[in-house]
């Protein structure tokens, strides 16, 4: 099994397709309540769809992996992304950044590495 993609709404579709464009995703498919995206090598796709986002922040959080994600928090800092601060490491070895999307979901910018799938309290086979 594979993770095709991640569907979320959009209360202003334009707004959110830019939002999501400016983080470098690739828009592949685009109507008038619908937008998709490649992302990466393109194997992920992500998905917005136009309709009532109240409530988004009680949704699921998005976690990006990148492994320049300082560098890439600068870069989108300039741009106009605005985080909630910026990168920080934390106990479960992973370094974040957070911020929300047009819609008020809730995305992470992060670094782990091996850490991701191999942290150290990894249960045993």
């Amino acid at each position: 099994m594979r993770l095709n993609q991640v569907t979320v709404r959009a209360r202003d579709l334009r707004q959110s397709i830019a939002f999501y464009r400016m983080l470098g995703f690739h828009l592949i498919v685009e109507d008038v309540h619908y937008a998709r995206f490649e992302i990466g090598d393109g194997a992920t796709t992500f998905s917005l769809e136009l309709g009532d986002a109240d409530g988004a922040a009680y949704g699921p959080h998005l976690y990006f992996e990148c492994d320049d994600l300082d560098a890439r928090f600068v870069e989108l800092s300039s741009r106009g992304i605005v985080f909630d601060g910026p990168p920080s490491d934390h106990g479960w070895l992973w370094r974040e950044a957070w911020f929300s999307d047009p819609a008020g979901n809730r995305l992470c910018l992060y670094r782990a590495g091996s850490n991701r799938r191999f942290p150290p309290w990894r249960l045993k086979a």
